[in-house]
């Protein structure tokens, strides 16, 4: 896939759990993970903006697109 998940990273950098970030956006650890792994086809725009909020970021701080030849 093109789009790459960079949320990985963002919570390593602001040093979160991602336990802690799950339970302040209302999503499950599983879903979460999901997310993080790039396993997903979409993401709404709310849980985009609570993850951003939570972690002090932009989204393109946790996504990015990567063409492929």
């Amino acid at each position: 896939m093109a789009i790459v998940v960079r949320l990985d990273v963002m919570l390593a950098e602001r040093k979160v759990k991602s336990k802690d970030l799950a339970a302040h956006i209302g999503i499950t650890e599983a879903n979460l993970s999901l997310l993080k792994s790039g396993k997903v086809k979409g993401v709404r725009f709310a849980t985009l903006e609570a993850i951003c909020d939570y972690l002090d970021c932009q989204p393109g701080d946790i996504l990015g697109y990567e063409k492929h030849e």
